[in-house]
């Protein structure tokens, strides 16, 4: 039988014009050369923890069990914030302790969370600039390797999380959500689910955002009108709001982080 894959994936804002992918895959690849590389993304927006954090829920749970993830969006790099590794049942997650693993923490079952300080595991000299190439990626090996991803470091429990925003009731029929994500497409991601609409009850369903009303609701980008926006349910449970075959954010002048309206009535028609 084959040896099993030891899958360790990448996600980072480095992009692809520098040398820095590619030299965490060489640290890694120095320590354990038997492992396989999946570059989740590299073009997260610089510095932003949040959308990273946005990217990984979205993609960790695709993966084998045992797969690690390595995230290095990290504007703290050689502050005090810590390098850590968050084990779960499932996966684990290897990256700054600095947020970028939230949803993880809300999902996945955590069995203990590494502040990873015994530089034994670490590319050697560690750059102040650099721990994606110098701590990150070679405990991800380590880990790959089989060594005992608890003797990497101390157990700690004050692991930073992000305030992720939550819709809020602000009437019986309307709450108050927010934009938060905007893709490639320009479709808008909102925070609400199917927790706040049920989906039986989405043609009852307007939203605001911007001072523009969304009346069109839609199970999929072909069931709605050109040029119209429309809402519908994306693949990760959130509702969404598009254009067909045109940006929603350009249309409807709209970033992350902006007020969403959710109003319906649960009245029979």
């Amino acid at each position: 039988m084959a040896p099993r894959r030891q899958l360790v994936t990448l996600l980072t804002d480095f992009g692809t014009a520098d040398h820095y992918v590619g030299a965490m895959k060489g640290a890694a690849y120095s320590v354990f050369d038997e492992l396989e590389f999946v570059d989740i993304s590299h073009d997260v927006p610089s510095f932003d923890i949040f959308g990273a954090a946005y990217v990984l829920r979205g993609a960790y749970s695709t993966f084998p069990r045992f797969t690690t993830h390595v995230v290095v969006v990290d504007p703290g790099v050689g502050s005090a914030r810590r390098p850590i590794l968050v084990m779960t049942d499932n996966y684990n997650f290897v990256g700054p302790d600095n947020g970028v693993f939230s949803f993880i923490y809300q999902s996945e079952v955590v069995n203990r969370v590494v502040h990873l300080n015994v530089d034994y595991y670490f590319r050697r000299p560690v750059s102040a600039t650099f721990h994606g190439r110098d701590i990150f990626a070679p405990v991800a090996a380590w880990i790959a390797k089989g060594n005992d991803p608890r003797k990497m470091g101390d157990e700690i429990t004050d692991y930073v999380r992000l305030d992720a925003p939550a819709p809020k009731q602000v009437a019986p029929t309307m709450l108050k959500g927010a934009v938060m994500h905007v893709d490639r497409y320009g479709n808008l991601v909102t925070n609400f689910t199917d927790t706040h609409l049920p989906r039986e009850q989405m043609h009852r369903a307007r939203l605001r955002v911007n001072g523009k009303e969304i009346h069109e609701l839609h199970a999929y980008f072909a069931e709605a009108p050109a040029q119209t926006p429309f809402a519908y349910f994306g693949s990760q449970g959130f509702v969404e709001i598009a254009v067909s075959k045109a940006s929603a954010a350009r249309v409807l002048e709209a970033r992350r982080g902006m007020e969403v309206d959710l109003a319906f009535s649960v009245e029979a028609d």
